[in-house]
């Protein structure tokens, strides 16, 4: 499996931004699909993006023209870049590399998962 680690999250004010990093170490990144979830209390994970490894991504209509991710190869990071926060955002928030070459919102397709890292965001 590959190993992920989350970092960046934080408490930021609504309309404010923050950026999540996603490492690894000994994998490359960019030969797979990196996803990016979150987990609210009480409510199910979802799907908030996600980058192929041909560097196409996808979004969640809720995050859509807020949030991008990228990927810098020489880092071996994936970033998912959160603007115009809102306190509906507030989430635990996960990284996810799925082995296989097509790209899926549904956090089952995903083989090995980061320990999350926490956004909140007071209104």
């Amino acid at each position: 499996q590959v190993q992920l680690v989350e970092s960046g999250g934080g408490l930021v004010q609504a309309g404010g931004s923050l950026r999540l990093s996603c490492a690894s170490s000994g994998y490359t990144l960019s030969m797979y699909t990196i996803g990016w979830f979150r987990q609210a209390p009480g409510k199910e994970r979802e799907f908030v993006g996600n980058i192929r490894w041909s560097g196409g991504s996808t979004y969640a209509d809720s995050v859509k023209g807020r949030f991008t991710i990228s990927r810098d190869n020489a880092k071996n990071t994936v970033y998912l870049q959160m603007n115009n926060l809102k306190s509906e955002d507030t989430a635990v928030y996960y990284c996810a590399a799925r082995a296989a070459r097509s790209a899926s919102v549904l956090s089952v397709d995903y083989d090995s998962w980061g320990q999350g890292t926490q956004v909140t965001v007071s209104s």
